[in-house]
């Protein structure tokens, strides 16, 4: 069974940066889109940064550029996402997300159809 199990999520003050990680246990990253998603209590699930494999682009969400970084590690068949400068408003639960299809929206959360458990994100003073 496909598995996606991320971590690096935990509680950080206004401004500081954590690191989020989402390795793939029984299948191969570079064959997939890949997105990282979020929702905080009460909103929509959003995608914040996603990996397009057809041209290796990467789609941010307006609220998180220039702070939140994609990248991945192929040998690791890990990906991350790396916030910095972390605001309240970034506080949720964190899921990356694969997508199988050949057409998919990038970013749009149903066409995704695998997720991890998610990590939570807190970032509060």
């Amino acid at each position: 069974q496909v598995q996606l199990v991320e971590s690096g999520g935990g509680l950080v003050q206004p401004g500081g940066s954590l690191r989020l990680s989402c390795f793939a246990s029984t299948f191969d990253l570079r064959y997939y889109a890949v997105g990282w998603f979020r929702q905080a209590p009460g909103k929509e699930r959003e995608g914040v940064a996603c990996f397009n494999n057809g041209d290796f682009s990467t789609r941010y969400v307006d609220s998180v550029k220039g702070r939140f970084t994609f990248s991945r590690d192929v040998a690791k068949n890990t990906v991350y996402l790396q916030m910095n400068n972390l605001e309240p408003e970034d506080s949720a639960l964190y899921h990356c997300a694969i997508s199988s299809k050949l057409q998919f929206r990038l970013c749009e959360p149903e066409d995704y159809d695998t997720w991890g458990q998610g990590t939570q994100v807190t970032v509060s003073s």
